[in-house]
């Protein structure tokens, strides 16, 4: 199995090198933080990427959904410290094949890692049975989904350039150092979070709402 690591502590990707390398696995590739992970993905086409969530730039939710979106081919599994339930839920929908936290015994990440590869999805017992408790829940109706806490700290930001007029993909794409590509992308998120169509509704509700100030600070 060909894997690519993503995560910003150089100590903790050596350490994890060290140990699937000693087990057999074959590892293809290194990424610091988002960008390089999707990159990396797409050169090196690896079968899985372990990927951090907390990373700066683009965080490890946006990468997973980037890469399961344009190379299905690629299993993202999720490898993180954090077991808050809403990274779980919001990994999974972003199209990660598995949630597994750093404080896993590497005799279960070694088996979870080997079913990947036969095509299993890579969760514990407990995180299993969150999954099946969460998305066993009737869809709240959409009058009462527009929640914008849902949105990322990108995604806010993105938000406020276009309530100051930056709505080209160009021109957010400048402002934020990001290629076009993700640009759409964090649009296309906010779009779908809030339940929205076009940029126009986002701004018009974004202003209703108080969720940015409007330009001026009117």
């Amino acid at each position: 199995m060909r894997i690519l690591i993503a995560d910003d502590h150089t100590l903790f990707r050596e350490s994890l090198r060290s140990l699937l390398t000693s087990r057999g696995f074959e590892i293809v590739g290194e990424a610091r933080e988002g960008s390089e992970a999707v990159e990396l993905a797409r050169r090196l086409q690896p079968d899985v990427v372990l990927m951090d969530l907390a990373m700066p730039g683009l965080d490890g939710l946006a990468a997973t959904r980037l890469i399961s979106a344009e190379l299905p081919q690629v299993k993202v599994v999720v490898l993180t410290a954090s077991d808050q339930d809403a990274q779980l839920f919001e990994a999974i929908k972003s199209g990660a094949q598995g949630y597994l936290l750093k404080n896993l015994e590497s005799r279960d990440l070694f088996a979870l890692l080997e079913g990947v590869g036969r095509g299993e999805p890579a969760l514990t017992p407990l995180l299993a049975s969150k999954l099946l408790q969460e998305f066993a829940r009737p869809p709240l109706p959409a009058s009462e989904s527009h929640d914008p806490d849902a949105l990322t700290d990108r995604e806010q930001e993105v938000l406020e350039l276009l309530v100051r007029g930056v709505t080209s993909n160009r021109k957010l794409a400048k402002h934020l150092g990001v290629s076009e590509n993700t640009v759409k992308f964090h649009v296309r998120n906010i779009l779908d979070k809030l339940h929205l169509h076009n940029r126009a509704q986002v701004v018009g509700f974004a202003l209703r709402h108080g969720i940015v100030a409007p330009p001026g600070g009117a």
